[in-house]
């Protein structure tokens, strides 16, 4: 059977279900799946997920005896890492802390190589371009196997790090749109366009499965996101301020959580709105699409994306959207015709199309049709799941690389260690 490694940075993660999809999809296939996480999980997990979390493969918390054999071997077969070893001293447009950490994730790869070995592994992927894909493909070299990663946004427009390198050492590279593909090729010259494959994201059709919605007195606002500064609730939060300074009745819901939420919990209670804004924490499956269904508007007020779920989520539900004008975002919301999209960073636009969508909910809903429609072609789960899983086959059974395959002697310096067995 052939067996796919998939490295995260975190699995099994809430907010991360395409992961979890596509490792059930390829399993579906016939294809033997090890789940692998750079960190170790948190303990606080829905139900359905604690089997796959007993099943992970925790790169952390780290072993100190596998870690000395990674260093043995990195020492041994310098020559076979030199190249890796090279780019991460001299890349001048890395900063110094984050070529010191491509250091240490060279041992990294060679400590998950170690722990792979006896898997026989025939392919590498791994999900996002952060710190786990420098591991990925530090592990593939010294397995003699091809790997592959994916692309989301912040990974390439906001912490891109040492990707030209991880782009000409992957066997492809998935990304979800068709604005990171061109970013990529713009601003990596030397990657190979054929390399580079678009495969987008999608959403189920929940039609069957839902209540009709039963409109309140209350206009009612959605955002979903992680409490993060890149998620930008902040500005959210500050026009939430400016409605109520007009008059305007409404309540704003923000489903999710992370290190902003106290700081956001202050901003509400500045301005005063704390009948007005809800932090509602994360939420299940089932509470989240309770909140969809009771939204009026759902909106996203982030610095940087890929194509996000929430957005699909709303719009195949037939709920109106207002998000940015960046990145991959206009692929999927076309500016008054399946959605309404913000300069980006301006309050008075945010506002004014707030006061739209306010004012003309009764007439949206060739709009509304629009954009479930749009979704169900372009962004439906299945469809698109299965063009991912489709990359995985050629790589599976492929011919050994130029590149020597030394897990004999990963296997001969872990050998007497129990905790590689």
């Amino acid at each position: 059977m052939p067996t796919i490694a998939y490295l995260s940075n975190l699995f099994p993660s809430p907010v991360e279900p395409y992961v979890i999809d596509e490792i059930r999809e390829l399993r579906r296939r016939g294809v033997n799946v090890v789940p692998c996480s750079a960190r170790t999980v948190k303990p606080r997990l829905d139900r359905h997920l604690h089997a796959l979390a007993a099943e992970t493969l925790y790169l952390q918390p780290l072993r100190i005896t596998v870690l000395l054999h990674a260093v043995w071997v990195s020492a041994a077969k310098l020559a076979i890492l030199s190249d890796f070893l090279r780019h991460a001293l001299f890349q001048r447009r890395e900063a110094p802390a984050r070529r010191l950490r491509a250091l240490l994730h060279t041992f990294l790869g060679v400590y998950y190589a170690a722990l792979l070995h006896s898997r026989h592994v025939d392919h590498i992927h791994v999900h996002h371009g952060y710190f786990g894909s420098w591991i990925a493909m530090v592990a593939a070299r010294l397995l003699g196997i091809g790997f592959s990663m994916t692309l989301h946004g912040s990974d390439l427009l906001l912490d891109p790090a040492f990707l030209d390198l991880k782009l000409k050492q992957c066997s492809f590279c998935v990304t979800i749109s068709e604005f990171n593909r061109r970013r990529i090729l713009m601003d990596y010259p030397g990657a190979v366009p054929e390399k580079i494959l678009v495969r987008r994201l999608g959403v189920d059709d929940p039609e069957s499965k839902r209540p009709s919605h039963q409109r309140h007195s209350t206009f009612s606002i959605l955002g979903v996101g992680r409490l993060h500064p890149v998620k930008n609730h902040s500005f959210l939060i500050q026009a939430c301020w400016l409605l109520k300074r007009r008059g305007l009745r409404f309540v704003c819901r923000i489903a999710g959580d992370g290190p902003e939420r106290q700081w956001l919990e202050g901003m509400i209670r500045d301005f005063d709105l704390q009948a007005e804004v809800r932090l509602l924490g994360q939420l299940s499956r089932h509470q989240l699409d309770e909140q969809y269904d009771r939204a009026d508007l759902v909106v996203l007020t982030s610095r940087s994306e890929g194509i996000p779920l929430v957005l699909m989520d709303a719009m195949v539900r037939r709920k109106p959207v207002l998000a940015p004008a960046i990145t991959g975002i206009p692929e999927l919301v076309a500016d008054g015709k399946t959605g309404f999209l913000y300069q980006p960073g301006s309050l008075d636009d945010f506002m004014a199309r707030i006061a739209f969508v306010m004012n003309t909910q009764s007439a949206l809903g060739p709009l509304l049709q629009a954009a479930r429609g749009h979704v169900l072609k372009h962004f439906n789960r299945e469809a698109n799941l299965a063009a991912v899983c489709d990359l995985f086959h050629p790589y599976l059974k492929s011919q050994p690389t130029q590149v020597p395959d030394i897990s004999s002697e990963i296997a001969s310096a872990t050998y007497e260690n129990p905790l590689l067995q």
